[in-house]
């Protein structure tokens, strides 16, 4: 899988999770052997993309994890306000 399938990934899933999709917005930052995601979305979705105690965005940090092992690439997701 590679690294620009990562945003398209994010991308999938948080617009699923969301009442405002269109507001969905994600960066990618490519260092080295690390790839950042920056998402944003409305305020009101925040709630939806953390969830109850953070368990969304762990799940979905656990997803993209896993999809940049093919690649030998750390992956962050950081949810900007």
């Amino acid at each position: 899988m590679e690294s620009t399938n990562l945003k398209d990934i994010l991308s999938y899933i948080v617009e699923n999770l969301v009442e405002n999709p269109d507001e969905v917005s994600i960066e990618q930052i490519e260092q080295e052997d690390t790839i950042t995601l920056q998402l944003k979305v409305s305020e009101s979705d925040m709630g939806k993309v953390i969830g109850r105690q953070g368990r969304i965005a762990k799940e979905i940090r656990t997803i993209l994890k896993a999809s940049g092992l093919k690649d030998h690439k750390k992956v962050l997701v950081d949810i900007l306000d």
